[in-house]
Parts: structure tokens; sequence; C-alpha cells
């Protein structure tokens, strides 16, 4: 059976009629992207998903990876897709042409960037982590630097990875072992060792560009003392060409659950005294730059386990269509039933409106946020500018760990639609539940994100923007109660926005009272319900806009809105009132948590 991965259907809904991302064309900096050219955009990155990334899976998946005296080989049916893809521009999205970008909208970006990881998450890897990094060089960099990296990372020319982790250092940076020393030159020599990097080592491109935190010697502990360094796996010759090979070895690559397309090595700096890097913007300000990095990451990653959800959503779609098992319940007791296909069966039917239901409702949260970043660069006033911004940094961990989380139970409908189909490796589902369940944990583990929403983003701007998060939901309430049939949803969903920002203060009462730690023992039901409360205000905001359009609809599309004002219906009449039971068990206190005594654990 064919595998799918996006429903281009519904891109075109959220571009065209919810966002309404033409509209951006008004601005100068993007008067290119009218609607022609998004679709075209859209079109094209769709063909080169389908025809040449896609059937990259099957080999990156069971051939993976191989290691041979220090090189590693990336799946050769990687190479073919990586050219075009860097041919095409596709690196750098929304960066300037100057350096090789195509200057696109961010929105617009992440429609690509949704068919190019269904395709194959392990694939796109190695592009995406490239362009985080020649993000950190167009950021932080010298004129020198720029020149020297930019455009050959933007092109794909060379590859870029993220340096962060250490065998004694994961979620904890700031214990970081790695060291930096200065040379008369100018230049650093670093020492340490680096795990868990992603794309670490590949022979897709002539360099790599390894972003590496050290700690210069004398410099603070903890994360005040650490530095950012570009140190590249070949040194760069004065023509810009690679020159000598550096002093980065790679000693190992993970043997993983998922993902076996990409090399996730163990990197050895300085292991014989002559690694050389420079440095990336000031000395002991190196966890502030890698953070533009890291946040980039994270919305990525969001991204990455939607495109699992998504993919597994459409495949159980059109499995359930085709599989004949089973009589209508209806017909059972006829004399001779016939058998039917299992989306005539009403548990796999709700099975698919419930993975449905968060794969809308997900794709929106990624599209909206997107949408934020173009709209801090054509708002023409500070106060709009501030208040989008805000909007990125509140919804960045929610978008980060309530995807990933819903993206793995999606993943797990998805196979048990298949049935035990669903559970070999004939079928794309089992691979893609093993792939998604690492988005969950890197990029900072889904607990950390919890805490990060309730210990920095809740408060943050003395919770303005948190307001302005409650303010944009109340606009699609108020214009869901002036239509008709969403009038109670839209009661629903009014109910639950005004309890999540009672909970909200109570959240951020207890972590500022001696409970602080019950307060941040629930900080992650706190961002699943913060989750669950977006989900119901996109679904909402879909009903809102396809609603009206059901009783003028060609055929074609009549089914399609009313899949919308559906879809909203089993999400805030079904899944809402929980959220409201969670909601109610958090303001009652959860203090089992905390006064477990630690001996009492596994017996």
């Amino acid at each position: 059976m064919a595998q799918s991965i996006a429903d281009r259907r519904d891109q075109d809904f959220l571009l065209h009629e919810v966002l309404n991302i033409s509209d951006l064309s008004k601005h100068e900096i993007y008067e290119d992207f009218n609607k022609k050219t998004i679709d075209m955009v859209v079109t094209e990155a769709r063909n080169l998903a389908v025809k040449e990334i896609l059937p990259t899976q099957e080999d990156g998946d069971k051939n993976g990876c191989v290691i041979e005296n220090g090189q590693v080989r990336a799946p050769e049916s990687y190479r073919k897709p990586y050219k075009l893809f860097c041919e095409g521009e596709w690196v750098a999205m929304c960066d300037a042409p100057l350096y090789g970008g195509q200057g696109m909208p961010k929105v617009l970006s992440m429609a690509a960037s949704e068919m190019f990881t269904g395709a194959n998450c392990s694939f796109l890897m190695y592009p995406g982590l490239t362009h985080g990094a020649g993000k950190l060089v167009e950021e932080f960099g010298t004129d020198d630097q720029k020149k020297k990296y930019l455009k050959n990372l933007y092109t794909g020319k060379w590859a870029g990875t993220m340096c962060l982790t250490e065998p004694e250092a994961g979620s904890d940076v700031g214990a970081l072992t790695s060291s930096a020393k200065k040379n008369e030159d100018g230049t650093y020599s670093i020492t340490g060792n680096k795990i868990f990097i992603s794309g670490g080592d590949h022979d897709l491109t002539e360099n790599i560009i390894h972003p590496v935190l050290a700690r210069i010697e004398g410099a603070p502990a903890g994360t005040k003392g650490i530095s950012l360094f570009l140190v590249p796996k070949y040194r760069i010759n004065p023509d810009g060409s690679p020159g000598e090979r550096n002093d980065v070895e790679c000693v190992g690559i993970e043997e993983k659950m998922g993902l076996h397309g990409n090399s996730t090595a163990s990197l050895a700096f300085g292991s014989k005294g002559n690694c050389i890097g420079e440095l990336l913007g000031e000395e002991n300000k190196g966890m502030k730059a890698m953070f533009v990095m890291m946040n980039e990451a994270r919305l990525g990653t969001g991204l990455q386990g939607f495109g699992f959800a998504t993919s597994s959503y459409i495949n159980a779609v059109n499995y359930a269509k085709q599989r004949v098992q089973g009589t209508d319940l209806m017909k059972m007791f006829d004399k001779n039933p016939k058998s039917v296909t299992i989306i005539k069966h009403p548990d796999v039917r709700r099975q698919l409106l419930s993975m449905k239901a968060y794969v809308d409702g997900m794709r929106t949260l990624l599209y909206y946020t997107a949408y934020m970043f173009d709209k801090v660069k054509t708002s023409e006033t500070d106060a709009d500018k501030a208040k989008y911004s805000g909007l990125i940094e509140l919804l960045t961990p929610v978008l980060k760990a309530y995807c990933t989380d819903r993206s793995f139970d999606v993943c797990v409908q998805g196979m048990q639609v298949y049935g035990g189909y669903g559970y070999i490796q004939d079928y794309p589902q089992e691979r893609l539940l093993r792939d998604c369940k690492i988005t969950s944990i890197y990029e900072g583990t889904n607990g950390i994100q919890a805490m990060d929403l309730l210990g920095r983003k809740l408060g943050m701007n003395k919770g303005k923007h948190f307001m302005d998060f409650m303010g944009e939901m109340n606009k699609t309430i108020a214009a869901a109660k002036e239509i008709e049939m969403l009038k109670d949803m839209a009661a629903r969903v009014e109910k639950a926005v005004n309890r999540l920002g009672e909970v909200a203060m109570h959240m951020g009462m207890t972590a500022m009272s001696p409970k602080v730690l019950d307060a941040f023992a629930t900080a992650h039901p706190f961002l699943d319900i913060t989750g669950d409360v977006c989900m119901a205000w996109f679904e909402l905001w879909r009903a809102v806009v396809a609603a009206p359009k059901i009783a003028t609809a060609k055929k074609k599309d009549e089914a399609f809105y009313v899949g919308q004002v559906k879809t909203a219906e089993y999400f805030i009449t079904y899944v809402l009132p929980s959220t409201l039971g969670k909601m109610d068990a958090l303001t009652s206190g959860i203090p089992a948590i905390m006064e477990m005594p630690e001996e009492a654990f596994a017996g």
C-alpha cells in the first residue's frame, strides 16, 4: 500500500481560508508571494517529497548509517534527493537570497517542511540542523565568519550540527567539561567529548561545521561561563575551500530505536591535542546564543512529531477504506451478511476521528506559530511586534511538548487501526511509532518544556503574553457565537478558556509559594491542559471558517467543510470535558507526588 505524507486539502484550507497568508504579499518583504506563488511552492515541495525523499524511507530505516575507520556513510539513497534539495534552495527557505535563501514567509516554509519531514524525517534532519547552524552564524558571526560559512551552510554545500550534550551533561548543560584555550592567533584549542550529536558525521557534504559549547579556561562555572565555537571537520583554506582534517573524530554512532537514517554520533574534539575552533559571538555568552538554534530546533521537533502523526493518520484512513474485515453491525444477523471495509466499524471510526482531531489541531498550532514570525516582520508598531513575539515565546514549549506527546499517541492509534499488520515491518506504522518517540526526549525533554512554561513563560512580561493568548482565543469564541450551529461549542470553549486562566493563576501563585515543588510536579499536566485548550480553540476557529461555506459549497468541498464542524464537535464535546476535570485536579492539588517516600518506589 502506498504511503502518504500530508493532507494537501487541509494545508490549503489553513493557508488560504483560515490564515489568509496571501495577505502577506501586501508587505514589501513578501510581495512576490501571492496565492499563485504560494501554491506553486507547496506543489514543488510535495513533488520533491513524494518522488524523491519518500522512497528513501525503507533504505534509511533498514540499512541506516555505517561507520568505517572513523568515517560515517549516510544511506546511499539519500544522495540524489539531498542534491536536489540543495539545488532547489530548500535549506534556507526563509532567509535572504544573498546567502542562498528564498526569502519566503515562515508559515509557507512550515507547509513545505511538513511535506519533507513527513516523507523522511531522518533525511530532513541533515539540512534542518545545517540551517540552524547557519542561523547562529547569521545572528552572531563576524563579517568574516559570515563570508566564510553562511552561504556554504544555507546552500547545503556544507552541513552543520549542534554540539551540546556530554556524557555527564545532558539536560544540565552547565555541567559540561569541554574546554577551550585561546591561541596566540586568536583561535581556540578545543578539547572535549560530545554525544548524541544528530548528523555528527556523514559523507553527504564536503565539510561539516560544528557549533560547540565549551568553557574557556578560567571562565565561571555553570551556564554563565559557557562560550560558543565554530569547529569545522576540515579546516578552511584562505580561498574558502576545505583544507586539512581538523582534530574532530567520530568515535561511534548510536544504534537507536528509530531514525536509523540519521547518524547520531559521539564526537571527540582534540583527542590528539590539535582541534582548532573560532569563537562565535562573545565570550561566556554561548548559552544565550545557542538558544537561537535551540528554539528553532524545538519548533522543528514539534513539526517532526507531527510529520509522523499525519503520515500515520493518512495511512490509517487509506487502510481503513480498503481493508475488508467483519460485517456491518446493523446487518450482522442477516442470513449472508457481506464483509465491509473496517472504516464502517464504529470503534475504527472513533480512532480515526480522534487522530484527525489532533492532526488538524496540531497542524493549526504549527502554522499559526510560524505565522506569528511573519506578523513580527510585517507589523508596523512596536506594540504589535511585542505581542506576536510574546505569543511565540509562550507557544514554543507547548508546541514542542504537546505536539510530540500527542503525535506519539496518534501513531499508537495508527498502528491499532492496522491491527496485527500494524505491528510488522511490512507496513509503515511500526516505523513511524519508533521514529516518533525520540521527539518527546530530545531538544529539551517535555518535562523541561513544561517547567519552562510554568517557571518562565507564564509570568513573562508580567503575564501579558498569556493574557494576549487568552485574548486571541476569545476573538474566535466571539465569532463562533454569531453562528447558530456553533453557539453551544463556543460556550464550552469559553468555559475552558476562562478556567484555564484560573488554573494558570493558581499554578503561578503556587510556584512562588512554599509549595513550589508541588507546582512543578504538575507542570507537565498543566502544559497538557494548555495544549488541549489550544486544540479546542483551533478546532473552533476552523469550524468558524467552514460552517458558513457548507450550504453553498460544491459537492467535493461539502464533506470537507462538514468534517471541520464534526471534528470540532467531537473534540469540544468529548475531549474537552476531560480537560476540565484535569483542571479541577490541578487546583485541588496533588501533594502525593512529592509526599511519596523515595523508598516506596519499586517496592
